[in-house]
């Protein structure tokens, strides 16, 4: 029988949040970046929220439009939309605008 003691190799867990995983440098700075990171995961959850009732109420007033004899889609008021993003959010917001408008009312 021996008398030495065999140790395994000491693995620390790292903690979520680390400098690692957020790219920071300091553990200070990994903190507030994991915390906007979930705030942005929060964000980004109303946001899909708000498109899919924005899809909702587009079909509504489709269906309506049709319904009563119209077009499916109000070219004029889609202008408003574009610009209005535009106005609000520079050439980005036109791009954004218009992936809106194509998941509310489908490509024409």
């Amino acid at each position: 029988m021996s008398n030495a003691t065999t140790t395994a190799p000491v693995t620390t867990a790292t903690p979520a949040g680390t400098t690692a995983e957020t790219g920071a440098r300091t553990p200070e700075a990994a903190g507030i970046i994991t915390d906007a990171r979930q705030r942005i995961d929060d964000l980004d959850g109303r946001i899909i929220g708000l498109v899919q009732e924005r899809m909702a109420v587009s079909a509504v007033i489709q269906r309506e439009r049709l319904t009563s004899g119209g077009r499916r889609v109000n070219l004029s008021r889609e202008m408003e939309i574009l610009a209005h993003y535009s106005d609000q959010l520079g050439k980005p917001g036109t791009a954004l605008a218009m992936t809106l408008l194509e998941l509310s009312r489908g490509q024409i």
